[in-house]
């Protein structure tokens, strides 16, 4: 007689939202995190199945909930839209993200940068991106036969992915999206849509302006074909 030997319920494998560490270390970090997201977030607002996300928690194997990176940016085509808790790639059609940004700080050190490249390598990144604010220095990596391999000169680099351009040359990272256009932070959009206020209200008191003075043409040559009429002239006869 066979015994029978009761299975037992596994235990749930629960992926943590947070791995403790602080978003940016510095104010500097975190406006580039942010302003860079969001630049590449509204670049692609019209398109649903673009995912971009800022320090969130990527588990790329099933079951496994210690290998796991948050990446500053990161972004996901062929992912729809929406908040998520973490990024667990099985439930996401098993797509890893693309691109991803590390912006640097001083508490930054190279085994842990080496162990980052490493992990994004492995596990399909297609396009890694570093930055240095304190050196203002950008590099970068594009995968190609099965490797990220080093882009030999940033500047003016065209993302593949993303098609948009960096510059460095300013003294800061600028990013230019396809249409020529800079990524901007909150405060530069909010002083730009001030600026864009102004000259509409300028243009339109211009408008108004010369409409007054056409009127007022308007009025002088309608009062001098009164008077000629009048005097029994009439106007169009002039």
């Amino acid at each position: 007689m066979t015994a029978t030997i009761p299975t037992q319920n596994l235990p749930e494998i629960i992926y943590p939202d947070s791995d403790g560490k602080p978003m940016s270390d510095n104010t500097k970090q975190f406006q580039l995190i942010v302003k860079i997201q969001g630049g590449i977030d509204a670049l692609f607002k019209d398109s649903e199945n673009v995912f971009v996300a800022g320090d969130l928690l990527w588990y790329p194997v099933e079951g496994d909930n210690k290998t796991r990176q948050a990446p500053d940016i990161m972004v996901v085509f062929g992912r729809p839209k929406g908040d998520r808790g973490s990024y667990q790639q099985w439930v996401e059609d098993n797509i890893a993200p693309q691109v991803v940004f590390e912006i640097l700080s001083r508490g930054n050190r190279m085994t842990a940068m080496f162990k980052l490249f490493k992990f994004y390598e492995n596990y399909g990144v297609e396009e890694y991106y570093v930055y240095d604010p304190e050196d203002n220095e950008l590099i970068g990596w594009v995968r190609s036969d099965g490797e990220l391999n080093y882009i030999e000169s940033m500047e003016g680099w065209v993302s593949p992915r993303l098609e948009t351009r960096f510059e460095t040359a300013s003294g800061d990272l600028e990013i230019y999206s396809p249409d020529g256009m800079k990524f901007l932070s909150y405060v530069e959009l909010s002083r730009q849509m001030e600026q864009t206020q102004q000259q509409m209200e300028q243009t339109q008191q211009q408008m108004e302006q010369e409409r007054q003075q056409k009127e007022l043409v308007q009025q002088k040559a309608d009062r001098l074909s009164e008077k000629l009429r009048e005097m029994g002239i009439n106007p169009e006869d002039i």
